[in-house]
This record gives structure tokens, sequence and C-alpha cells, in this order.
């Protein structure tokens, strides 16, 4: 009977994702694992983890379904702005929309009960089931002794006591059984989400008061210095030469801001209305980052790099640096 039923798992590529594959290969199912990539969890760690332990993964970008969902979580938002049960129940969504196109039977996760205190509550659990349309369907192998029964268990596909038990933030059983399971690779438990890092998570909220959550202002979201100089527009300036090169490389849309002479920080104004007043005030930004460089400062702009324009400016004072940078 378990030879005959099939399984799509969701892979984030940590431990737990791993165990759980691994684990109902082991008991004879066959498992189809994805990942579910996002404009804030993308796949190169899944990608890595899969190689290591032969695991042939797929993965799904359901970015635009995402942002769908971030206008409006049901369950809200966590410390950050991660919206973590809203998340994990797309996840499980788009999960079994796969189910008759490979022939699957159920879903399952790594998600253990009681590991972290917003999304693995045993409430929270039962409402990502909700959520996903597929409650019925969903078997947490690493944790199943401890949660309801579901569709597979009840129909003896499942036998119940060929699955775990393992709850709480200990990492200790789920390394004991890496080990019995012989998985010598995997990564640090470091979430990988950037929706719960501070600074990232009060650029977003920036974005998400302005109604402009897209898919190339979330992305510009990784790099540099963000300020925002009024409703319709933002600054971006780099810290270092790799974001320097990103904003270069991303081929972002906006103008392009750089000292006529001396190397430092590239700028990157974006908005919908710009103006000589707004050139002005971004170019000042941006001249404060060139220590080097005496009063008043001349600036290049244009919509590329060779851009001709320039202006001439005073550095902005301190406090209006601080004023408009947009910081956790």
């Amino acid at each position: 009977m378990k030879q005959q039923k099939k399984a799509i798992a969701l892979f984030s590529g940590g431990l737990d994702s791993i165990l759980s594959v691994v684990w109902m290969q082991n008991l004879g199912f066959t498992v189809f694992p994805f990942f579910f990539k996002t404009p804030f969890f993308t796949e190169e760690r899944a990608l890595h983890s899969a190689q290591v332990n032969n695991l042939p993964l797929t993965v799904i970008d359901i970015s635009q379904e995402y942002l769908v969902m971030l206008q409006k979580p049901v369950y809200g938002f966590g410390k950050n702005f991660n919206p973590c049960i809203d998340c994990h129940g797309l996840m499980f969504r788009e999960a079994g929309k796969l189910l008759t196109e490979y022939g699957a039977d159920f879903l399952i996760s790594g998600e253990v009960l009681s590991q972290r205190p917003m999304s693995q509550r045993k409430d929270s659990l039962q409402a990502v089931g909700k959520l996903s349309g597929y409650k019925d369907l969903l078997i947490r192998p690493l944790s199943q002794k401890l949660l309801p029964d579901t569709l597979p268990i009840r129909e003896g596909w499942i036998d119940k006591n060929d699955l775990l038990d393992i709850s709480g933030r200990s990492r200790k059983p789920q390394l004991a059984l890496a080990r019995r399971l012989g998985i010598k690779e995997f990564p640090s438990p470091a979430g990988g989400c950037s929706l719960t890092d501070k600074n990232f998570s009060r650029r977003l909220q920036d974005l998400w008061q302005h109604n402009q959550i897209n898919l190339e202002d979330i992305n510009l979201l990784k790099y540099g210095r963000h300020f925002r100089l009024n409703s319709f527009s933002k600054l971006i300036i780099g810290r270092d030469e790799a974001d320097n090169q990103n904003l270069i490389e991303h081929n972002f849309d906006g103008i392009f801001m750089l000292h006529n002479k001396i190397p430092g920080p590239l700028g990157l104004l974006c908005s919908s209305n710009v103006t000589k007043d707004l050139i002005s005030l971004a170019a000042s930004l941006l001249a404060y980052y060139y220590k080097k460089a005496e009063n008043p400062v001349t600036v290049n702009y244009g919509q590329n790099l060779s851009g001709k324009e320039e202006i001439t400016v005073d550095k902005a004072n301190p406090a209006l640096v601080q004023a408009l940078m947009i910081r956790g």
C-alpha cells in the first residue's frame, strides 16, 4: 500500500525539511520535493541541500501570488513584516494544486511543533491547514504523533507509529536523527527569509504604506541605504562596491547619480515625478557620503552611468540625512 502512495513536500533546504523527505522515502513513499520561491525567500540554499542529499528538487516561483497575499494576510504579521501563517498556508495551497499533476496523494513538510512561537504552535499549524484548503491531506512527519490524525492516517496510507514526536526549539533530536539517517550535510538553522530582518521589514513597510508593492521596488530593498524623499520618490545609495555593482547590473529604472571625479557610492533616484528640486535634494544626500569631497560638490546624473547632466550642491546636514533614512 505504502509503495503506491506519493507525497508532495514543501522543501526549504533546512535540516527539518531534509529529514521529513528522507524519513518518508525510507518508509517507502515516493516524495516530490518543491521549493516555492518568493521575493523574500530564494532558492539557492534549497538547491544546494537537494543536490548534496540527492533529492530531485523542483523550484516554482509564486512571487505574484505572494504579493497579493501580503496586501492583507488573514493572520497578520509577526514581530517584523513576516506573515508566517499565511505564507505557509499559501505554499501548501500551491503544493496542493500539484497533487493531480504528479499523481500524489498527500502533502508533507518539515514543520516541528512548538519550534517557532508564531507559526508552529498547534493552533497555528491548524490555521495553516485551514488556509491552504488541504488541511486533511497534511502530514508533518517529524511531529505527527503529537498532532490530530488526517486522512492519510485515518485511511491507513500511513501508520502513525512510523511517524515521529519531535517538538520544541532544541535541535538535538533532529541532529540525532540526521546521524541515524546518514545525512552529513545541511545548512545552519538561520531562517533565510528576509522578512524576519528588522531593517528589511521596515523598508518593505515603507513601500506598503506608499502603495508601491511591486517586484522591482522589492528587489531594490536588498541593496544600499534607502531614503524616502516624498510620497512618490526614493533614493538608494550604495554602501559599498558590491551594492554599487548590484544597482548597475540589475538595471533598475531610475536616475543614476555619481560624483564626477571622486570614487564613492552610487545613487539611484526612483520617482514618478522628477523635478530639479528633487534632484538637488537627492544629490545633496549622496554628496554627504563623499567624505573626501569639499563643499560644494558636483554630481553627475542621468538615465545611465554616462549621464551628462550635472548639479552642484552642498552636502546635506546630518540631521536631514537621519530624518529621511528608512531604518528599523
